[in-house]
């Protein structure tokens, strides 16, 4: 019987592929960018078509919005009050924001833990939570004026009170809506007790602790512009308040970009750190 040899200049399937494993992996990590990325342009094109046709003369272009926030990051434009401000204005309002978050996260997840498992707590304190929880934060700027004076320490308490209650209520439901089966899986195993606290109720209630975590922090980034009308000298939100009242468009949609960029950066962090934490889940798609 003969053989017949492949010549040597033909390339074997197996290779094929292999060759193309790095465009192809950067075809499929590119994917979410690209998608991610359609809206935005979309919503670039329409502002600059706008704009150029003269569709409203109160909104500055992409491109003089651009120019000013240049200036806001570094000078050398415009050399206003605000050029070369960004930094200052951002750093005080995160300080600000992951200040009054922590705080509110400290409070909200023993506390939700507490009435998720504990039937007395609930009855007691869930009516009061939920009585409170209606009342937008706006209305409470006025009274944490009185309470804590013109400045940062009002907005640091309107910050707690926007992260508040979105951590409290998915701790709760989280702790609460753990799946009886599993406990009784867990005593089966031998664990049984308090274990079963940290073996069960916090690994099954995690994803929704998360998600609060992620929704308060996105409310805290939201509040911040309310807080920071408290006549506080330096913020995201101050700037925002000053170019209202300076009748600055362009500074206006400069703070709210930054602000943006902000919250999403903070979103993908405590993303980032779910996904870490519950990799063990095969529930969990982040």
């Amino acid at each position: 019987m003969s053989v017949t040899k492949a010549s040597p200049d033909e390339t074997s399937p197996a290779a094929t592929p292999a060759a193309g494993a790095p465009l192809q992996w950067l075809a499929r990590a590119m994917k979410p960018m690209a998608l991610a990325l359609v809206v935005p342009l979309l919503l670039l094109a329409f502002w600059h078509i706008a704009t150029t046709n003269r569709w409203t003369r109160l909104i500055p272009t992409p491109a003089d919005t651009a120019e000013y926030m240049v200036d806001f990051a570094v000078g050398g434009i415009y050399d206003d009050a605000f050029s070369g401000t960004l930094l200052t204005h951002l750093l005080a309002s995160m300080s600000r924001v992951y200040g009054g978050f922590a705080l509110a996260a400290l409070v909200a997840l023993p506390l939700g833990i507490l009435i998720g498992r504990v039937a007395t707590a609930r009855m007691v304190l869930d009516p009061f939570f939920q009585l409170m929880r209606p009342i937008p934060v706006t209305a409470w700027l006025p009274l944490s004026m009185i309470l804590f004076g013109l400045g940062a320490r009002s907005a640091f308490a309107l910050v707690f009170l926007g992260a508040f209650y979105p951590i409290l209520l998915n701790t709760i439901f989280g702790v609460k809506n753990v799946d009886g089966k599993l406990f009784e899986a867990a005593s089966m195993l031998g664990c049984r007790g308090k274990a079963q606290f940290y073996r069960v109720v916090l690994p099954a209630a995690l994803p929704s602790i998360f998600t609060g975590l992620r929704l308060g922090l996105g409310l805290a980034w939201f509040v911040i512009v309310v807080g920071e009308m408290t006549g506080v000298p330096q913020g995201l939100g101050a700037v925002i308040m000053d170019g209202r009242t300076l009748s600055r468009t362009e500074l206006v949609i400069c703070g709210m970009i930054v602000i943006g960029v902000a919250g999403f950066i903070s979103d993908r962090i405590i993303l980032a750190i779910g996904n870490y934490l519950l990799r063990w889940s095969p529930n969990h798609h982040g």
